[in-house]
């Protein structure tokens, strides 16, 4: 989970995608993780060992993102582009993405994703080797989950627990 807020509407919907899959949850914004550089100077923050975790412990990787400013958050952003850590130093881990599934799910408070906003993390899966399992948009009106949110992501959740 990339968000600002750890506690915000993402997290809510999220702990709801929980409830139905079981997946843990990695909140990004408890973690130390600085920007990609060509000299990787981050080495030795969060990034490394939660990488390497994920790409030996799991089969299925859900982002999950809010949407500021008709992109992903910046943490989720950072997130990804950390990746080319492992495409350029310590290879066997990065090719370990190879296979694995990739899904989304984007959050807001309507139903107002932008139809291309799907796009980096989908292309992202095709260049890593990863097989796409697709998106699903969820939103929280005052506080709560609607019940045709709650159908979407039931649906989500039976696509990606394969």
């Amino acid at each position: 989970m990339g968000s600002s807020r750890s506690n915000g509407n993402t997290a809510q919907i999220v702990s709801y995608l929980k409830d139905m899959t079981g997946f843990e949850i990695v909140d990004l914004n408890q973690k130390d993780i600085g920007f990609f550089d060509y000299e990787f100077k981050n080495r030795e923050d969060d990034f490394n060992f939660l990488f390497k975790g994920i790409v030996q412990n799991y089969e299925t990787i859900v982002f999950a993102t809010p949407i500021y400013w008709y992109t992903m958050s910046g943490v989720m952003k950072t997130f990804l582009d950390r990746i080319s850590d492992f495409l350029h130093k310590e290879k066997d881990f990065g090719r370990m993405l190879r296979g694995k599934n990739m899904a989304m799910i984007s959050c807001s408070n309507s139903n107002d994703r932008p139809e291309e906003f799907p796009m980096p993390f989908s292309r992202s899966a095709a260049y890593l080797g990863m097989k796409y399992l697709g998106d699903v948009h969820a939103w929280v009106q005052n506080d709560t989950l609607s019940a045709e949110v709650k159908e979407k992501i039931d649906a989500f959740a039976l696509t990606i627990k394969q």
